[in-house]
């Protein structure tokens, strides 16, 4: 018996002492020809906010809501790199890079630079944030993209090669040629595109295309394009390997109980057949990773270097670690001709009934304050270049971080909890503050007359961000003991230009001057009961407290500016009584008194019906168009909405402007003005607070209606730039199933939409984001505003129920927005919507102080122009952007503003002359770079990789662009569609 014992202890002895043996896995695979070649690209998707600020991203705070925190990702990811040189991964938001890199020390700064000059980490996309394609202007889409991509140039010396758009719902044509093409990328890579699309594309292998998006660049600015067939994830639920995801382990201790190695290399197998089977060429790329994946890398690795092991001794398929770079570099060494794409991806379903349409529109507060700071930016950047850039201290580059940040996929979009867009809006708001003291400062040296240049100028300048809601304190002074109001009035655009300045204040008899000292014609409007009663709960929302002043009108008057440059005007009590001045009007009102009114005090009129207080004709004398039209609101969801109560409708007359004000319902108010000058008519609309007291979510949306026949097919623009055609109920890539006329024929509107027939073009240009469609020949509709009731399912477990709280009160969000309209004959609408689509972008900036009697001019520069004054830049060509480089040098981009074909006089060539545009400075030195300017284009255009397109010939058509710029003669020209970027120097002026 007790030898019995004895044995059986041996027995047990020696199964716990089986030899040890460490397991190295062969990870060293690259590529094999004639195999299925399995790229495995490790990445994490990091939204700079979803459902948690980026600050709580990046700490790790606030993990009731999600459990990710990015510091932990870049913090294991470093040391799981060095572990295996054979192993790779991607990282793609700036904006939490850039922080982590920060904080590191020299010693970690020197081994992630070894990392990304070897290749094993690579720097993709490179914008601070992964931006949407919807609602992004095509000016902030480049601006968050060059701050990336130029941190990347100073810390790395290594420039982004592909574009990875993975998660925005639906792509422009505009991310194609212009944010892919135009800044060196070779490959641009996203995984949403609707499945009916999908569907067709995986049966037919044209999952992976050349895009050409841009019929006036041609060839010249097409991108290889990549379209995951499933999304951005693991080919399967087996792939997931986070601490906690339920994906089966490679098991592969034989000593242990579950050892699944065999089962596990045919589930790899089984998937990498199943996507080579739709995939062209024996290359196909697996994105390993998903939202917030490796906050522990190793768990990620210790599978994957398993997998390339056991895989490749298997040997029916080849797996190896790899980048987006090096697939794409096998995929052009296969010298396979790819199928064309032309136009975008818009808009999305990701199922039935699905489609992603709203967020066109949501949250459109904060899509106008994105609209309203982008301009600012703009313009806060020119004229901190005319002063001179700081050092230290006040600079543009908060609000330019804030505004990277909110042109995230899911910020500016509206697809964010709620408590992430208040902190988008806080740091804009931030970002303004300093801005603003910025432009003050720079005014303030440029009007003062200073010999040594500027040093510590005494004007205090203030500004109106609070205009929209009739707040002003500034021009709300009282102007009856003898002081003047000097307002100076900023043009940020290359053109002169004149345009209705509108500005409330108190007192009834003042008079306003130009910079020459003569009287100009002005007009009061009364600020009425509606816009008092928002201004003051809006006012003291913002605030924290009531307004002590209450302003009884709007002084309108008309100023001219030249380009880049500014114009004084001078407000003060009127002499006599303003009734006998003769130079403004005190309003008039009629109210229904004839069955037909006449609006406008130009060449634009438009009819009303008194009786039915609706729009009905639309005529301009001067263009002899002559059309039906009506305006009416709906709202989408449960009821058509479609009572208009007509509460009131009121009508202002004047020298410079009518006014048309209806109360369409309790909670929706448009004024429609008619300016003398203009051949357009302005709506501004204020709506909300939506009622939700019925059960029912509402999106409100306003209808234009014509007589016009329009054929199912109307125009809608790409972040702002190209014009793309869109018919009802149609798609151009496959047989469309219409399961959702509305919702599915919305597109997104950034600039304008408009429709055509044989004789005329009726043209909606916007100030901010939105969706639009025409759901009905001759109509065109815009969706203003949403309130829904019920959360949509897709992730962010919250209502779109905007809000806004006074002390103990909240109601429902109300917005004040614009849009404009004009009606053209066919084929002269064009330069409407080009130019003064550009003055909507970037309006007049604004900036007052006070003064004793009205002898500004005498201690003043009273106007300015920082061109020659004698040049302007041509029509069709805008300058987008104007920065001092921290280097001293500057950062210039000019764009022409036309497709080909688009106009007959201003389609065409076009050439700024630099020594005009900066007459008080001599250039030393001008280089041409890419769109996100971190390389020289000559550079970029060498590296292209120029791919085969199906059926088309070697000989592919050249598009136009302008000539290289001669050191001599310092002349720019641009094509149609064309963006040049350049750094310039000059010499110094000492």
């Amino acid at each position: 018996m007790a030898n019995q014992v004895c044995l059986v202890v041996v027995l047990f002895l020696c199964l716990l002492c089986v030899e040890s043996k460490y397991m190295m896995y062969n990870t060293s695979a690259g590529i094999v020809p004639g195999k299925i070649n399995v790229h495995l690209v490790p990445h994490s998707h990091d939204d700079v906010g979803w459902l948690k600020t980026v600050d709580q991203y990046y700490v790790g705070s606030n993990n009731s809501i999600q459990v990710a925190c990015v510091q932990n990702v870049l913090d294991s990811l470093i040391p799981a790199l060095v572990a295996d040189k054979n192993r790779k991964f991607i990282y793609v938001e700036q904006a939490f890079f850039q922080r982590w890199w920060r904080d590191q020390s020299e010693e970690v700064q020197n081994v992630v630079k070894q990392l990304v000059n070897s290749g094993q980490l690579e720097l993709i996309n490179g914008g601070m944030c992964m931006h949407d394609e919807a609602a992004p202007h095509y000016i902030d889409m480049i601006d968050q993209t060059t701050l990336g991509h130029r941190y990347i140039k100073e810390q790395f010396n290594v420039t982004p090669r592909i574009g990875w758009q993975i998660d925005p719902f639906g792509h422009s044509a505009v991310q194609a040629y212009l944010l892919s093409a135009e800044v060196g990328f070779d490959f641009l890579f996203f995984a949403r595109i609707d499945y009916q699309d999908r569907a067709k594309r995986i049966n037919e292998k044209t999952l992976e295309v050349v895009w050409r998006a841009s019929k006036s660049l041609g060839s010249s600015a097409q991108i290889m394009t990549g379209i995951s067939p499933k999304n951005y994830e693991p080919p399967s639920d087996n792939f997931y390997f986070e601490v906690g995801d339920t994906s089966p382990i490679v098991q592969d201790d034989m000593n242990l109980f579950d050892y699944n190695v065999p089962e596990r290399v045919n589930d790899f197998v089984s998937a990498a057949i199943a996507q080579a089977n739709i995939t062209r060429t024996n290359h196909i790329m697996w994105t390993m990773g998903t939202d917030f994946k490796y906050q522990y890398a190793h768990t990620w690795f210790r599978q994957m270097d398993k997998f390339i092991h056991y895989v490749n001794q298997d040997g029916r398929v080849n797996a190896l670690y790899s980048t987006p770079s090096m697939y794409i570099d096998a995929k052009y060494a296969a010298n396979e001709s790819w199928p064309l794409k032309t136009d975008d991806f818009f808009p999305y379903a990701d199922r039935e009934n699905a489609y992603w349409t709203g967020y066109f529109t949501s949250r459109p507060a904060l899509k106008g304050y994105v609209r309203t700071m982008s301009a600012y930016y703009l313009a806060a950047r020119q004229l901190e270049f005319f002063k001179g850039r700081n050092e230290v201290g006040l600079s543009t580059d908060s609000l330019a971080d804030a505004l990277a940040l909110v042109q995230h996929h899911d910020a500016v979009s509206g697809t964010e909890k709620q408590h992430v867009a208040d902190d988008y809006a806080k740091r804009l708001s931030i970002g303004y503050t300093e801005a603003e003291k910025v432009v003050a400062a720079s005014l303030a040296c440029l009007t003062e007359f200073s010999k040594n240049g500027c040093v510590n100028p005494i004007t205090n300048f203030q500004q109106c961000p609070l205009l929209n809601i009739s707040y002003c304190p500034p021009s709300e002074v009282d102007l009856s003991s003898g002081k003047s109001l000097v307002v100076v009035v900023y043009n940020p655009l290359g053109w002169k230009r004149e345009d209705i300045i509108r500005i409330p204040v108190i007192n009834e008899n003042v008079t306003v001057k130009d910079s020459k000292g003569k009287v100009i014609e002005s007009q009061l409007l009364p600020l009425l009961k509606d816009s008092m009663s928002l201004r003051n709960s809006y006012s003291t929302a913002y605030l924290g407290k009531s307004t002590n002043v209450t302003p009884s009108y709007w002084l309108a008057f008309s100023a001219s500016v030249p380009p880049l440059g500014f114009n004084t005007y001078i407000i003060s009590s009127a002499k006599q009584a303003a009734s006998h001045s003769g130079m403004r009007t005190v309003y008039k009102s009629q109210i229904r008194q004839n069955d037909t009114i006449e609006v406008g005090p130009g060449n634009l009129k438009l009819l009303y019906s008194g009786k039915r207080a609706k729009l009905m004709r639309y005529i301009n004398s001067k263009t002899s168009v002559n059309k039906l039209l009506e305006q009416s609101y709906i709202y989408y969801r449960g009821d058509d909405g479609s009572k208009d109560l007509q509460l009131s409708f009121t009508i202002l007359r004047g020298p410079l402007l009518d006014e048309v004000h209806q109360r369409i319902n309790p909670w929706i108010y448009q004024v429609t003005r008619v300016y003398k000058g203009k051949d357009h008519a302005e709506i501004e609309f204020t709506v909300g607070p939506i009622p939700i007291d019925d059960g029912i979510g509402k999106e409100v949306v306003t209808q234009i209606t014509s007589n016009m026949i329009s054929n199912k097919t109307f125009y809608t623009d790409s972040s702002g730039r190209d014009f793309i055609e869109r018919i009802r109920d149609y798609r151009k890539d496959w047989n469309l199933e219409v399961n959702q006329p509305i919702a599915g024929n919305y597109y997104p509107v950034n600039l304008g939409i408009y429709m055509k027939d044989n004789s005329s073009e009726l043209s909606i240009l916007v100030d901010r984001s939105v969706g639009g469609s025409s759901i009905a020949d001759g109509q065109l509709e815009l969706m203003l505003h949403r309130r829904l009731v019920a959360d949509d399912n897709r992730g962010v477990s919250e209502a779109l129920n905007e809000t806004v709280c006074v002390f103990d009160k909240c109601e429902g969000l109300t917005i004040i927005g614009k849009y404009y309209l004009r009606i053209d004959p066919v084929g002269e609408a064009a330069k409407w919507r080009r130019s003064f689509g550009q003055e909507i972008y970037s309006p007049f900036l604004l900036a007052f102080t006070e003064q004793d009697g009205d002898h500004w001019a005498n201690s003043h520069l009273a106007t300015y122009s920082a061109m020659d004054t004698t040049y302007v830049l041509p029509d069709n060509v805008a300058l987008i952007t104007l920065q001092e480089l921290d280097s001293g040098k500057i950062l210039l981009r000019l764009a022409h503003l036309y497709e080909i074909e688009e106009d007959t006089d201003l389609s065409v060539m076009s050439s700024v002359e630099l020594k005009k545009v900066f007459p008080k400075k001599k250039i030393s030195k001008v280089t041409e770079m890419n769109l996100s300017a971190n390389q020289e284009r000559a550079v970029m255009e060498k590296k292209r990789l120029v791919w085969r397109v199906e059926g088309s010939s070697k000989e592919q058509p050249t598009a136009v662009r302008g000539s290289p710029v001669d050191p001599a003669k310092l002349v720019v020209e641009l094509a149609p569609m064309e963006i040049r970027t350049f750094v310039i120097e000059f010499y110094s002026e000492r």
